[in-house]
């Protein structure tokens, strides 16, 4: 009969440990029932029904299963966290860079333009100064 009785001691403190192991190694959004810190208490406090109760109501259930999970709950994520946010930011950055560059380009090309008819321009009023019948200053 002592021998049961310290093998059902030593069966009971194992099922308490895996399922207090249990319920602190699972997820808190993932917890049935009550909150992780209740479960906890519970095991503690009540150790086998505790351990009992949170095999039955308080373990997550397989993905496989039916029934209604609680999402996750989303959290509000920082800017600087969010890839999604930094792609675009760079992205934009470069839209940006190009748009400058292309600016600089058109206002380098729109002076050359305006050099070479002001140079073709007095090009023009030069030779009209030489030629024969043309005026003369």
């Amino acid at each position: 009969m002592p021998r049961l009785l310290l093998f059902l001691i030593l069966v009971a403190v194992a099922v308490i440990v895996y399922a207090l192991i249990d319920c602190i190694m699972t997820k808190a959004h993932s917890v049935r029932s009550i909150s992780k810190p209740a479960w906890i208490a519970a095991i503690v406090l009540v150790p086998l029904l505790g351990a009992g109760l949170w095999f039955l109501f308080g373990r997550p259930r397989p993905s496989g299963t039916r029934g209604r999970q609680r999402p996750a709950p989303r959290h509000p994520t920082a800017p600087d966290d969010d890839p999604q946010f930094l792609r675009n930011l760079e992205a934009k950055r470069r839209q940006e860079a190009r748009e400058k560059e292309n600016r600089r380009k058109e206002r380098e090309l729109r002076a050359e333009q305006e050099k070479k008819a002001r140079e073709d321009q007095q090009k023009k009023d030069g030779e009209a100064d030489n030629e024969p019948g043309g005026k003369t200053a």
